[in-house]
């Protein structure tokens, strides 16, 4: 599945817009995490721990986005956008959402696919 931020995929065509795909999800802090953080955020410092759930939450939704897609028969997302937020105390969002297209097939820009047979001494011709 192609991913783009754009409204377009270079050197490919949108032959139908399929709509509007959405993916969110939605965690809590963990007590362990915050008070490390807290003790963390004293010295200065990126907060690991943070940027890890963040990380995982931001891929998680990513692969919703995809599924979501890909349900639709989908070769790609397009105009892809990412939000966060603090929807609570210690709970955050993680919201993707972009636009489900086809794509016309890749036209064969003069290169030539060759089958190779692999095996014992075989050279492949």
């Amino acid at each position: 599945m192609l991913i783009v931020t754009s409204d377009n995929v270079p050197g490919r065509e949108i032959t139908e817009t399929l709509g509007l795909v959405i993916a969110n999800r939605v965690r809590a802090r963990n007590v362990g995490r915050d008070i490390v953080a807290g003790l963390k955020s004293l010295a200065g410092g990126e907060i690991g721990a943070y940027r890890q759930l963040l990380t995982e939450t931001r891929e998680t939704a990513l692969a919703d986005l995809t599924e979501e897609a890909e349900n639709l028969g989908a070769d790609a997302i397009v105009a892809l956008r990412i939000a966060g937020s603090d929807i609570a105390a210690n709970v955050a969002e993680v919201y993707a959402y972009g636009t489900a297209v086809k794509l016309a097939l890749a036209a064969a820009r003069g290169v030539q696919l060759g089958l190779w047979k692999i095996g014992r001494g075989d050279s492949g011709a």
